[in-house]
């Protein structure tokens, strides 16, 4: 199958440090080349895959201080898919609702993954007027608060199996992991360290919007080396992190679409301890890959039972239920469900239909 997949320009595929949908294109590009496809990658030019790289900008806009409208060079992008669309038999997008009046009006099946927040007012006249349109979840909860979109699946995010793997470490601390953000929390997993008496790692990033709230709300509770800020880590080192830590703490405060530290956190065979928020219930296996708490108080009484959870059967349920090649082959299923049967014929026969 020729296959387009358009990411963000944000980050690089795979992003250097964080970056979340970014990391799960890359995951599901390489398993799609792996099971046999003809991928092309719409991304910027640091990107690193096994794809066709069709590089829109050199460099990831994160990291390229001279850019101050990323929107121009998504747009840009958008064009030069679209010119080319007659060359894929299914484009596949991860740019929210960019695609959806171009990409309306041209013969290519296409597919967005919708990767953020749905929650806001002015997402529902706009998912009212494109209802037509074919969209992926990535968790059940994430679709409530527009169900009158076409959804057509929920496909959830997959880590590589070899990628994040337990290591020999005896755990010392709790861990959080991701990025410094209001909706993150980070300041209840600082209280929720100090009331259970163990020392809390923090590995996260800060974007230049939070570092008002980093400066204010987060740095003032910091007290190394027990409640210790580390920074950005990357997956080199993620798995001797998440491996050391009694428990990954999870204390958002929003409904978050996915939360890939979770799976993260669960092939590395540690437990995670997460709010009951957005798609926490269907990542989460409460008293089997962590516990899922409402409050403080009863997320320290989950960090003091961590240790009563086999981290064994943690990784075994990440394999069974997070892989990017459940994943990929979970995408497959849905490409050929969209493609008209004139195009699976000639995929099959390879006759010109």
């Amino acid at each position: 199958m020729r296959i387009a997949q358009v990411a963000p320009l944000t980050e690089a595929i795979p992003p250097k440090l964080y970056g979340g949908t970014e990391r799960v294109v890359y995951w599901l590009t390489e398993e799609l080349i792996a099971l046999g496809n003809d991928v092309t990658l719409f991304a910027s030019g640091d990107s690193c895959t096994s794809a066709k790289l069709e590089a829109v900008w050199p460099s990831a806009l994160r990291l390229d201080g001279s850019i101050r409208d990323p929107n121009a060079l998504h747009m840009l992008m958008l064009e030069r898919v679209r010119r080319r669309s007659d060359e894929f038999d299914l484009i596949h997008f991860h740019l929210d609702y960019y695609p959806f009046s171009i990409f309306s009006r041209q013969a290519t099946p296409f597919i967005t993954t919708l990767h953020g927040r749905l929650d806001l007012p002015e997402h529902q006249p706009l998912f009212s007027e494109f209802c037509d349109i074919p969209l992926i979840s990535i968790s059940n909860s994430q679709r409530r608060p527009v169900p009158q979109a076409n959804w057509i699946g929920t496909i959830y995010h997959g880590a590589p199996e070899k990628m994040l793997r337990p290591m020999p470490v005896k755990p010392s601390y709790l861990a959080a992991l991701g990025r410094i953000a209001p909706e993150k929390s980070i300041d209840r997993a600082i209280r929720i360290a100090k009331r259970c008496g163990i020392p809390l790692k923090i590995a996260a990033k800060v974007d230049p919007v939070d570092q008002e709230y980093y400066a204010d709300i987060i740095k003032p509770l910091l007290d190394p080396p027990f409640i210790e800020y580390i920074g950005e880590i990357d997956d080199r080192q993620k798995p001797e992190f998440l491996s050391g830590a009694f428990a990954l703490m999870a204390t958002i405060d929003w409904p978050e679409p996915f939360g890939l530290v979770m799976i993260e956190a669960m092939a590395c065979g540690t437990p995670v301890v997460a709010f009951n928020r957005g798609s926490v219930p269907e990542i989460v296996e409460d008293g089997l890959t962590g516990y899922i708490v409402e409050d403080e108080l009863s997320a320290a009484s989950a960090v003091n039972r961590v240790h009563l959870l086999d981290r064994r059967k943690v990784r075994a349920r990440f394999e069974e239920r997070f892989t990017a090649r459940r994943m990929a082959t979970d995408y497959l299923r849905v490409y050929r469900q969209l493609m008209p049967e004139t195009r699976q014929l000639k995929l099959v026969t390879g006759a010109e239909v």
